[in-house]
């Protein structure tokens, strides 16, 4: 039996028996271990080590797999029972099935590094806006918001509103969040672009398909480190908050807008009582749109065609569909379709946001082959 594996297991072999990333794992503890002394980036060090791990275990699995196939073909030539031959097959199958799975974990895992991103383990900051579609358009962008949301809490994230903008039919013109936890940004980085619903609406009494759509923006949270903000730069307003009255009226004035002079960037918060949290929060927020404009003014000044194509994968016009008639979500980039819409817009999209991420980290790789 020749195997559809059999010509290259001899290099397989070869490429994985020496296992450098065991050895790299191996020195990287020991620089850990002596950080505390030679000032090294504990950080860095760590993101190092946490790769070069999960690389080593993936190599190791893979060359006990070729290990067991060898074994299997070397039975298949030697033996001349019938049972066993059918064992030692059945044996090639599996095995030859087991190694193509730990080369993809081995190139995915390799991937993820080479599109390892500074910003990857930040928190972000959500925005949801309402587009074409009138009140359908904001009743999808409230769709969107508690996708997010249940995600989020899915994966033990903290959510929180900065701003938002209710219409009278419960949905939002526009709603701004932060969601705080680890690798937030890393894996929702590529949900920004327009998002496209098409559906019946409840107040469509013909039944006539109508087409909204809604723009997401995911920014990656900035620290004061990262952006220095003069006070000189800046206006602080203060104000008393809107709110649906009677008990919910806010006789204080809390509300904040803040307005930074050289970008032009205006930013607002008026969700809590408190006039201190809503500046707290109106400044992550230019904080986040000041870093996100200057790493797009940077990526604009790099002619690398993998830093241009990220930038434009994750600032597509139209990314996605939502088609309601056929139970259909589509995302354009990858040209991919998954037909869970509800599970979906309830927040189960670790899936599709998984196969998006991949896809797109694929296609730039081959551009650039």
């Amino acid at each position: 039996m020749i195997s559809s594996i059999d010509m290259d297991i001899t290099a397989l072999k070869k490429k994985y028996s020496k296992n450098t990333p065991k050895q790299e794992k191996e020195l990287l503890e020991e620089r850990m271990s002596k950080a505390h002394t030679t000032g090294e980036n504990i950080s860095q060090l760590s993101i190092d080590l946490n790769y070069y791990t999960l690389l080593s275990l993936s190599v190791e699995k893979l060359l006990k797999e070729i290990e067991k196939y060898e074994q299997a073909e070397k039975m298949l030539s030697e033996e001349t029972d019938s049972e066993m031959i059918a064992m030692a097959k059945t044996e090639l199958e599996e095995t030859e099935e087991n190694i193509k799975q730990y080369e993809k974990e081995i190139e995915k895992i390799q991937i993820e590094r080479e599109f390892q991103d500074e910003d990857d383990n930040r928190s972000a900051i959500l925005e949801i806006r309402a587009g074409a579609g009138g009140d359908e358009a904001s009743l999808f962008a409230a769709d969107l918001f508690r996708m997010y949301k249940n995600h989020s809490i899915k994966n033990g994230w903290e959510i929180q509103i900065i701003e938002s903008n209710i219409t009278e039919g419960g949905g939002y013109k526009e709603v701004i969040a932060q969601i705080n936890g680890k690798n937030v940004y890393k894996k929702l980085k590529y949900e920004s672009g327009v998002h496209r619903v098409q559906r019946v609406p409840t107040t469509e009494s013909s039944g006539r398909i109508h087409t909204s759509t809604a723009s997401v923006a995911i920014l990656p949270e900035a620290k004061n480190i990262d952006i220095e903000i003069d006070p000189e730069d800046i206006r602080i307003d203060v104000m008393r908050a809107s709110g649906a009255g009677g008990q919910c009226v806010n006789r204080t004035d809390s509300a904040v807008r803040i307005t930074h002079f050289p970008s032009g960037i205006v930013v607002s918060c008026q969700e809590t009582k408190h006039q201190s949290q809503n500046k707290e929060k109106a400044m992550a927020l230019l904080r986040s749109r000041l870093y996100d404009k200057k790493k797009l003014e940077e990526q604009e000044k790099r002619s690398n065609l993998r830093s241009s194509q990220i930038g434009n994968a994750m600032r597509a016009e139209k990314i996605r569909t939502y088609n309601f008639p056929q139970n259909r979500v589509t995302d354009h980039r990858i040209k991919k379709s998954w037909h869970n819409l509800e599970a979906i817009l309830s927040g189960e999209i670790d899936d599709m946001v998984s196969d998006i991420k991949e896809g797109i980290q694929l296609e730039i790789l081959n551009n650039e082959k």
